[in-house]
């Protein structure tokens, strides 16, 4: 399954407030600088997250975003559920939609079913504090040099 950059900023936001010292708070703005990424578009993301809840946004002089729950009560497969709209790996998954022809006699439907449970249940197994918590924790003033990401020299 291949996620939308969409989820992908959500999540890079989420990790970013979680990472803040407590009581954390960032801009839309730091956050954009940061992860070199449109802040037009993060607005959309914040948004996004704050109407579901995941993050609480405050206006003016001091604001900024925060996590609204604490890390460890944020689930990855809750994340990718409010920003994934379409989770149709496949034509048949939208009947309104499907032309298949095959799909009476087709297995298919139900192995990339089955694949798609297992990835969100997986996903739910996970918290942010889960991928948050590796002891491998770099600035959030500096982009971080690749092998510090990946664990490797090259």
């Amino acid at each position: 399954m291949q996620l939308t950059q969409f989820t992908d900023f959500s999540c890079r936001v989420l990790i970013y407030l979680a990472r803040l010292p407590e009581p954390g708070s960032a801009t839309i703005s730091e956050i954009a600088e940061y992860h070199k990424i449109s802040r037009n578009h993060l607005i959309k993301v914040v948004n996004n997250l704050a109407g579901h809840g995941f993050i609480e946004t405050t206006r003016g002089k001091g604001g900024g975003l925060r996590l609204a729950r604490a890390p460890h009560m944020i689930s990855l497969g809750e994340v990718v559920r409010a920003t994934e709209t379409n989770m149709n790996l496949v034509e048949c998954f939208d009947l309104k939609s499907n032309e298949c022809r095959i799909i009476r006699g087709c297995g298919l439907k139900s192995a990339l079913y089955e694949a798609r449970r297992a990835f969100m249940t997986v996903l739910d197994q996970f918290t942010l504090a889960d991928v948050t918590a590796n002891g491998r924790h770099f600035p959030l003033t500096a982009t971080p040099p690749m092998e510090e990401l990946t664990g490797s020299d090259s």
